[in-house]
């Protein structure tokens, strides 16, 4: 419940849209406060998230704000909502929709082989009344250019049921409803009273030709054969019957939808400055494609039997331009492009305050010695998976350890993108044994003896150096080589198998963390005041790593803790199920980009290890 007089609404209280090509939040009161046309990473044309007057997309009741219900139609991302007015019920579905594939797409064109669906680039939204009469308010008033920039609306049809919505810079969309739309300024209004039994839809376009639906009919039919595009894609899931079933179905959608089909990548959130802390400057743009979740990626579609998908990815990532080293940075654009400079936007407020709103992410170019375990480890699971390694990927194995072989004794910005001094964080030297360890195995596979006893022999130097240089005196993994604090990113050590689950150290890191890191359970990435990340102000805990808590508890063998701490964490999910980056355990709200990938690719890995441990257990009866 929002008892809160800040204009802007909770961050857990947005609902999520997508078309694997951009994406919709959707706040309580019906409005689309967020739409980048027309790819994930585009500039807003609905931006109130970030601005109240950066653009707005409401469909709704008139004069009422606050819904009955919100759901999700089940299986799917289409979303419903359930209003009851003074005089009447309505039912709205809103759904970014998909269908059948008719030729090449030239709004957002394909690098990978189309599939027999695609998006439609189309934002449909049908109301129907249940009982009573209820007046319906439309209100389409874009922003383009991040809400620098308001439509010229111009009407295109005799009966008033179409316009469209240009830029100075030619950029159209086209609103279409069979209510009679009006001007006024930058906006596009249209009211209407229905009656019990009587439905209306708005639509709005920026398809190729500017297709809109039709009529009311057309509008439902393109929802509902949306609905059976998601529910046929998740068929194709292997998930468990379970009591975690339902949020690992969540996940899975949520990382479908954050998929940006055209190039098999996957952006880490659909938003950009969102903040972490709240009115502060931690605030980041998150609609890239990170190396980093590679692994985490590959790990979550392969568990739940998405193949399909795990190779668009694969695919993605050989097709990338390295760095000059052979190496791979840390993100890229989700088209590939290395290029991801950093600007700000004065002119945007940011979310309650939160400035600068951010453009770009300014750490690409950093050097984080991570990425390459999580490119090897990625390599090494989808090709076990496929049972064969594809002749074009042998060359990313062979750059990718190479350059984790000259660049693992030095320091650098850690798995957190620390804006402050370079260090040797241990995460990143443990990442660089993955890289090598997962190199040897793969060149097991490829029968190269000599490059896999040359890759072994580096992996087994790294590890000694992380025993002898990284823990500290009571045998707990450090965050760095010259410091005690702890670091979240080490519960990696378990995750990835660089110390068996019965290895004292390794218990000790996660009774440490687990203890001595965490706000009323949840777990903090590191102590702000111990670490130079080059930012002010306090975080929040990471969702992710305490969904890694909960792996890393299963690992060692301490079930119940597990159990306990994913019941909590599946309790303060937002009412529709999704998770950003943080929680604020003090005021009990979701802080950071939103929904965040990471965080759902953590919570099927938690749910995987819970799972197969009960499995294993009753199997031993």
């Amino acid at each position: 419940m929002n008892l809160s007089t800040s204009p802007f609404p909770p961050i857990a209280d947005y609902a999520f849209l997508s078309n694997c090509h951009t994406a919709a939040l959707i706040a309580p009161d019906g409005s689309v406060d967020w739409l980048c046309l027309p790819a994930f990473d585009s500039p807003s044309v609905f931006g109130s998230l970030l601005d109240r007057e950066a653009g707005s997309f409401r469909f709704c009741p008139y004069g009422i704000n606050v819904p009955t219900a919100r759901t999700y139609v089940p299986g799917t991302n289409v979303l419903t909502t359930t209003w009851h007015t003074p005089n009447g019920w309505l039912l709205v579905h809103d759904a970014l929709t998909m269908g059948p594939r008719h030729g090449p797409d030239l709004v957002t064109p394909h690098t990978r082989p189309p599939a027999d669906d695609d998006a439609e680039h189309l934002l449909v939204r049908t109301v129907e009344c249940l009982d009573g009469a209820v007046e319906v308010e439309l209100i389409c008033e874009p922003a383009f250019e991040y809400g620098s920039e308001s439509a010229r609306w111009t009407l295109v049809d005799g009966d008033g049921h179409q316009a469209d919505g240009t830029t100075g810079n030619g950029q159209t969309v086209r609103l279409s409803t069979d209510l009679s739309i009006g001007i006024e300024g930058g906006s596009a209004h249209a009211r209407h009273i229905l009656k019990k039994g009587e439905r209306a839809f708005c639509a709005l376009s920026w398809a190729d030709d500017l297709a809109c639906p039709t009529d009311a009919d057309d509008a439902a039919a393109r929802i509902e054969t949306t609905v059976q595009f998601w529910r046929n894609w998740l068929a194709r899931a292997r998930i468990p019957d379970h009591p975690l079933r339902h949020p690992i179905e969540r996940s899975a959608l949520t990382i479908k939808g954050l998929t940006y089909m055209p190039t098999g990548a996957t952006v880490a959130a659909p938003t950009t400055s969102l903040p972490e802390t709240p009115g502060g400057e931690r605030n980041w743009d998150y609609r890239y494609t990170w190396m980093r979740d590679s692994t985490f990626t590959l790990q979550a579609l392969h568990y739940l039997n998405l193949d399909w998908e795990a190779d668009e990815f694969m695919q993605f990532v050989a097709d990338l331009e390295p760095n000059h080293d052979g190496g791979l940075q840390i993100m890229y654009g989700i088209d590939g492009r290395r290029d991801l400079a950093e600007t700000t936007r004065p002119d945007l407020t940011g979310y309650q305050g939160a400035s600068p709103v951010r453009i770009g992410n300014g750490a690409y170019d950093q050097r984080q010695n991570d990425v390459y375990g999580a490119v090897l480890d990625s390599l090494l699971l989808h090709t076990r998976r496929s049972l064969h390694l594809p002749k074009r990927l042998w060359p990313l194995v062979q750059t990718q350890a190479d350059a984790a072989l000259a660049s693992w004794r030095e320091p650098d910005q850690g798995i957190w993108e620390a804006r402050g001094e370079p260090r040797h964080y241990v995460s990143s030297k443990l990442m660089g044994w993955v890289a090598l360890d997962r190199a040897a195995k793969l060149a097991e596979i490829r029968d190269d003896p000599k490059l896999q006893q040359f890759w072994s022999q580096a992996a087994d130097e790294i590890r000694a150096d992380i025993l002898a240089h990284g823990v500290s005196d009571r045998g707990v993994l450090r965050q760095h080589y010259d410091t005690d604090a702890l670091d979240a990113s080490n519960l990696l050590a378990a995750i990835f198998g660089f110390l068996p689950g019965d290895d004292e150290r390794l218990k000790n890191t996660v009774d440490a963390i687990a203890s001595e890191l965490t706000e009323n359970g949840f777990v903090l990435r590191y102590v702000t005041d111990e670490t130079d990340d080059g930012m002010s102000g306090k975080e929040g805990t990471f969702l992710i790593c305490s969904f890694w808590l909960v792996s890393a508890l299963a690992i060692v063998g301490e079930m119940r803790q597990a159990t306990d701490l994913m019941e909590r964490l599946l309790r303060i999910a937002s009412p529709l199920g999704f998770y950003a980056e943080e929680f604020e355990v003090a005021r009990a709200r979701h802080l950071g980009n939103f929904p965040q990938a990471f965080s759902h690719l953590a919570l099927i890995e938690a749910a995987g290890r819970i799972v197969l441990a009960e499995r294993m257990a009753e199997l031993s009866l």
